[in-house]
């Protein structure tokens, strides 16, 4: 079975691909909600805790490889930790943050093939020129050519094998400080030169450059957001607005984060684990999670011949 194909609860492929379910989420009613993952033990908690669509944060997988968000990590290197994600949650549309697509179009297109090909619902392509550098670190952001990042777009929308695969376009028109009537006339572009969905993005503490942004839209694609600096509307809000998809994109690895940071400081200062044992999970989380027992269940069926008895010592 293709990692693309959906399961069936007989285990069975039906008919349609990640990419159809996560253009269905996207037209749905509602706002959906994509989770930030970064490998495949995130991507499984996301899915235990009941989303329904992932996204494979270029911050977050940087950051698990030790590296910066400006494109430091290959793009093989992330494509392989999306394989493990696309693994870890079969069936779950997982849109996966390409960054500027690591050059051309032809890169951009590359990427988009393989992406799908390790079984990703879409991949996100970013204005940004190469090497880019996250949106909330500094200043000086540098745009592509509207004209040069639309045909990235066409490429990769050329290139796709599935016709449901979701090629969206982000603008960071407001993010280099440009004026609303750049970011709507560029997502217009990206539009017309084929994008499935746009995603804008902010970095201000409220979300009233979004509001602005929608008020003026044409609707002829659904949008997307990513509010981690305006943090304090809930869902219900954005979907007011008319937001189609919200990616909460870096909370995850922010807790992690956190959590591995104060657990080894603890330790440190401790000399010992006795301090900080009541504040991890249980190794029997995580074997549950992971299905351990499942595994157990098959060595005796597999490694055990039928009708023979064990042979005795």
């Amino acid at each position: 079975m293709n990692a693309t194909e959906q399961t069936a609860s007989d285990g069975s492929a039906t008919p349609g691909s990640v990419g159809s379910r996560l253009k269905e989420l996207l037209h749905g009613p509602g706002t959906c909600q994509l989770m930030g993952v970064h490998d495949g033990l995130s991507a499984r908690i996301a899915v235990a805790e009941g989303f329904e669509a992932l996204w494979a944060s270029g911050l977050c997988m940087s950051t698990a490889r030790g590296v910066r968000d400006s494109d430091e990590a290959s793009w093989t290197e992330l494509l392989t930790l999306v394989g493990t994600m696309t693994d870890a949650a079969p069936g779950v549309p997982i849109l996966v943050d390409g960054d500027t697509g690591y050059g051309n179009f032809n890169t951009a297109r590359r990427f988009a093939a393989r992406a799908e090909r390790v079984g990703a619902a879409g991949v996100c392509f970013e204005d940004k020129v190469f090497p880019k550098m996250n949106s909330f670190f500094g200043d000086g952001h540098q745009l592509a050519p509207v004209a040069e990042f639309a045909g990235k777009i066409r490429a990769c929308k050329d290139t796709q094998r599935d016709p449901d695969f979701v090629v969206v376009a982000r603008t960071e028109a407001l993010i280099a400080n440009l004026p609303m009537e750049e970011a709507l006339a560029r997502a217009g572009a990206y539009v017309e030169a084929g994008a499935d969905a746009l995603f804008i993005h902010s970095r201000m503490s409220t979300p009233q450059q979004i509001a602005e942004f929608m008020q003026q839209w044409d609707a002829s694609a659904p949008i997307l957001i990513a509010p981690t600096t305006y943090h304090t509307p809930s869902l219900d809000d954005f979907g007011a607005l008319g937001i189609a998809g919200c990616i909460w994109a870096n909370h995850s690895m922010r807790a992690a984060f956190s959590a591995m940071r104060d657990v080894c400081q603890q330790i440190k200062t401790d000399r010992g684990i006795f301090g900080v044992e009541e504040r991890v999970a249980p190794l029997k989380e995580i074997f549950g999670l992971l299905d351990y027992e499942s595994l157990e269940k098959d060595e005796n069926r597999y490694t055990q011949a039928p009708g023979l008895a064990p042979v005795q010592g």
